[in-house]
């Protein structure tokens, strides 16, 4: 029994297609990056650090200047993986429930065509 039709095909193109974007992602990791000051009397200089929840543990690093950019493109590139896991799941969804409905119709015709024999 093959279940397939227009909206399932559409569904398993666009899902082809995220899980090809999610492949070409690049380094990730997860987390937020923010100058903060440090304050002594009437000085005040600046630092970077990330936070970060790994292991159900809240962490914090402290960044060098020179790799501020590229942690943020990090945490850039996971914020699109975690849209794209997203995509994914709803993509996946929407299929299940077509097939299922594809299924119902399936199942009611066969019933038809048994009550129409006897």
């Amino acid at each position: 029994m093959i279940m397939t039709n227009k909206k399932v095909e559409t569904f398993l193109q666009k899902i082809t297609a995220t899980k090809n974007e999610l492949m070409n992602l690049g380094d990730m990791r997860p987390g937020s990056v923010t100058k903060q000051f440090h304050k002594r009397g009437d000085k005040k200089w600046p630092y970077w650090q990330i936070s970060y929840t790994q292991n159900k543990r809240s962490k914090t690093e402290y960044l060098k200047d020179e790799f501020v950019e590229k942690i943020k493109a990090e945490v850039a590139t996971y914020k699109k993986f975690k849209k794209l896991v997203e995509k994914l799941t709803n993509l996946n969804v929407e299929l299940s429930i077509e097939r299922l409905n594809i299924l119902k119709a399936q199942q009611k015709n066969k019933n038809l065509i048994r009550v129409s024999k006897t």
